[in-house]
């Protein structure tokens, strides 16, 4: 144990803190007495300069909540945390007392364990991992420093790849970089941690034991991963009758791995605790562990801060000697694990981009420097607390801006970067995501990639953005982008249209007319079009004035009465909209001797035609009307050499139309020359919500419950059916050349043949499953698939699924306001993709 220190609190809850027992990378772990039992208690407090990041925080408190429901067997119970004292702004749990030593402070004492000791920890382990993967879950919080080897049998302390961080260091921004411990053969190949990587890791952690030295991760972090990915383990060194099991353990495949149950089974066959009964541990780490236990009892008893000085106030501090000199850089190659209930499949090892210089919020506090002085040790020389880690993390990378606008606020605690990653260098943690800095290689620490706008230098790395733009605090956010001619970004919005250079990222204009305006189109090359609610308007590229105008009712002579009409979609210089009029249908004249009924007012709808370019209507067709009185919404599913095919929004479906439909989608052809109605139909069973695209070739693809299928127009025959998993349906896919990228609600995407429905590949984009399929979205030269959801936007290689990057941001914000929700949305530009995050706008270069 250590004497508190002068900034340690002194109180958590009803707990009151008496002494220092250990520190990690992302916690203090406290002796405290419970004032109302009189009990010992351990208390786990995070860090203050970490438990300032929102992220942080939510990652803590499910790590602790895991914990909760794991309570039994080598997991101590949850005895309070900070929703037991709400306004406390410190973040902490409690658990009983037990008096143990770390596995990595014991093999410092006194060297490997002997073989049965390691059957035990083992066994015990196992038996814990066996409780979490039955769940579906993966722990990932094995480590050296997360597991106590107690009088009774080892006891688990972390639950989650936080709770195992090797390292973490609180960053200028509200970023969070950490370390973690072991990497796993999959994740070197980029696969996800399932599992069977938990068995992997303990494998590495039950020869550490044994050994006193980590086979394959020991040294250089990118030798270490190499040898992970490709090298046989040397356990020569491991006990014969523990060498098979832990070999098996260590297979590079995940398939030929044992499970949890089978381990903890060969290890000890009676259980972890039969085994251990009548001590386990030798005799020298049994008996710093009796005099650790009897140091603390005495403290509790006392209810005084150890070393306290007699007569001082409570909270007087003693002065405390120093740890040890810092040792060098931990090298063991980095571990990362899902933070979400699900474990996607992923492909390889992935990054994300440091916080723009211009968006971050105040630089977290320092750790305060630490008194000098020796480090106390318990009997038998195992040091009382272990020697500080070094985070090890790479710095930010610079990102040029070019802003008109005024600057964003400082980004407040609700904010953090964030994303999902592998490699063997620093990781970022953020709210619900764990993510590496650097390469899958992993050969630094510290990468600085030069540069380039062909690409990232780094595996996973997003490319340095050509510019930033933020749509000034004072404005609503943009609720609409588009790229014009490859020149301009509009936007439009509550205020109305601005325009963004794509080449530098500067405002160059505003006009307040196109307030609530549907997204830009070229009229030509020389104006900017834009529906607005007031109107149809041209407007200048040059300066943003507005140059012609054309009112609702000048749109058809036919229907001087439309109101405002709702978009559907667009093909080169033509637009289709869909617009409604309220008519008088005149009673018809009455039979000889009866009165003459009323007059009706309903509601007719058209389907319009319309060249921008031209500014003249091509052709109005009647269509169902709305429920109500408003317009129909049409969704553009396919536009054809010869026709384009529309569905109603089922929102807006009339109750007689629903009734109709019973409970299928109707799609409509109609002529693209001259409005005619070609066919309606319905294909299969596609729900009227079901996500839906049609192509140039006559085929339409739609989601039919967990399915992808394609079928023939307007034959209605199914052409193909590509399954899918339970619960996930697919979302709306997107075709190129000879192949449809599909997206799902299980996060994944991938690449069919559109004639045939093989699957060429299929890649998970690793972010935590949600309630809607990510938006794919390809580059102009059809090389770079670019997922977009609520949590991040995802680079693969089109042609292959190679996982390219992944990008995440804070997010612009009010100090005090909620957490940024807004969905990432993409534009692709040439050889830009424009990546939007509510007011914030990054032009990143893509294949």
């Amino acid at each position: 144990m250590e004497a508190l220190r002068q900034d340690d609190p002194r109180r958590f809850g009803p707990y009151t803190v008496l002494a220092r027992l250990r520190g990690t990378a992302s916690s203090v772990q406290y002796l405290a007495r419970d004032t109302a039992a009189e009990d010992a208690v351990v208390i786990t407090a995070a860090r203050p300069e970490l438990a300032a990041l929102p992220a942080f925080r939510r990652r803590f408190q499910a790590e602790a909540r895991t914990a909760d429901r794991l309570t039994g067997g080598w997991v101590q119970p949850q005895l309070g945390g900070p929703d037991d004292a709400p306004d406390e702004e410190l973040l902490w749990t409690a658990g009983p007392y037990v008096p143990a030593l770390t596995l990595s402070e014991a093999i410092d004492a006194t060297g490997p364990l002997p073989e049965r000791a390691v059957r035990i920890l083992g066994a015990g382990l196992a038996e814990t991992l066996s409780r979490v993967h039955a769940t579906g879950a993966v722990l990932q919080g094995l480590a050296p420093r997360t597991v106590l080897l107690a009088e009774d049998g080892p006891r688990l302390t972390a639950f989650g790849p936080l709770g195992a961080a090797a390292a973490a260091e609180a960053r200028p921004g509200g970023q969070l970089s950490v370390r973690l411990g072991y990497l796993t053969p999959e994740q070197v190949e980029g696969e996800e941690p399932g599992p069977a990587s938990d068995l992997f890791v303990l494998g590495l952690l039950l020869a550490y034991a044994a050994t006193g030295t980590t086979p394959l991760a020991d040294g250089p972090a990118a030798e270490g991963a190499e040898r992970i990915a490709r090298t046989a383990p040397e356990l020569g060194a491991v006990p014969e009758e523990l060498r098979d099991l832990i070999a098996r353990c260590l297979e590079k495949d995940p398939a030929d791995r044992p499970s949890a149950g089978t381990v903890a089974a060969e290890l000890a066959l009676e259980g972890a605790a039969g085994l251990a009964k009548g001590g386990w541990l030798p005799e020298r780490l049994a008996a710093a562990v009796a005099e650790q236990g009897a140091r603390a009892r005495e403290t509790v008893t006392a209810g005084a801060p150890v070393n306290a000085v007699a007569g001082a106030p409570a909270d007087a501090v003693v002065p405390v000697p120093a740890p040890a000199p810092v040792p060098a850089p931990d090298t063991q190659t980095a571990q990362l694990g899902d933070i979400g209930r699900h474990v996607p499949r992923t492909d390889r090892p992935t990054t994300q981009l440091s916080v723009p210089p211009e968006l971050t919020g105040r630089p977290a506090a320092p750790a305060p420097a630490l008194p000098a002085g020796p480090t106390p040790a318990l009997p038998g020389g195992v040091p009382a607390v272990p020697p500080p880690m070094v985070p090890v993390a790479p710095r930010p990378l610079p990102i040029p801006t070019n802003r008109a606008a005024a600057p964003s606020p400082a980004v407040d605690r609700r904010g953090l970067l964030i994303g999902l990653a592998a490699g063997a260098a620093g990781l970022v943690v953020g709210g619900g995501g764990v993510l590496a800095l650097g390469g899958g290689g992993g050969d630094t620490d510290d990468p600085k990639p030069a540069p380039s706008h062909s690409g990232p230098t780094v595996a996973g790395l997003p490319p340095q953005p050509r510019w930033v733009y933020t749509h000034p605090v004072a404005e609503p956010a943009p609720l609409t982008a588009a790229v014009w001619n490859e020149r301009l970004l509009v936007l439009t919005g509550k205020n109305g249209a601005t325009a963004v250079d794509l080449s530098t990222g500067r405002r160059v204009w505003q006009n307040t007319d196109a307030a609530d305006g549907e997204p830009a189109l070229p009229a030509g090359q020389d104006l900017c079009f834009v529906a607005a609610p007031s109107g149809f308007l041209w407007l200048s590229p040059k300066d943003g004035k507005t140059v012609h105008r054309a009112d609702h009712a000048d749109l058809s002579a036919e229907t001087p009465k439309l109101s405002a009409p709702e978009f559907v979609g667009s093909s080169g210089p033509v637009i289709w909209f869909t617009g409604s009029e309220k008519a008088t249908v005149k009673a018809p004249p009455p039979k000889k001797g009866k009165k003459r009924g009323k007059d009706k007012q309903v509601v007719r709808a058209y389907l319009f035609a319309y060249d921008i370019v031209r500014r003249e209507q091509l052709w109005r067709t009647p269509v169902p009307a709305g429920r109500g009185p408003a317009t129909p919404v049409h969704r553009l599913i396919a536009v054809r050499q010869n026709d384009l095919v529309v569905r109603q929004s089922p929102a807006t479906l009339a109750p007689g139309d629903v009734r109709a439909a019973k409970g299928k989608a109707v799609f409509r052809s109609f002529d693209r020359k001259t409005g005619k109605a070609l066919w309606s139909k319905q294909f299969g069973t596609v729900a009227p919500d079901a996500a839906a695209m049609g192509d140039d070739r006559g085929l339409l693809y739609a989601a039919v419950g967990d399915d992808l299928q394609a079928f023939e127009t307007p034959a209605g025959k199914p052409k193909w059916t590509l399954n899918g998993s339970g619960g996930t349906p697919y979302g709306t896919p997107v075709a190129t050349g000879t192949v449809l990228h599909t997206t799902n609600r299980n996060q994944e995407v991938g690449a069919v043949e559109r004639e045939t429905g093989r699957l060429r590949w299929r890649r998970s984009t690793e972010a935590a499953i949600g309630t809607t399929a990510p938006a794919v979205t390809l580059s102009t030269t059809g090389r770079t698939l670019l997922a977009a959801d609520g949590s991040q936007v995802t680079a693969f290689a089109a042609e292959d699924g190679r996982r390219l990057w992944k990008f995440q941001d804070i997010g612009a914000q009010d100090s005090k306001g909620p957490t940024v929700t807004a969905p990432y949305r993409v534009l692709a530009a040439g050889r830009t993709a424009v990546v939007q995050r509510d007011r914030i706008f990054y032009a990143f270069p893509v294949a």
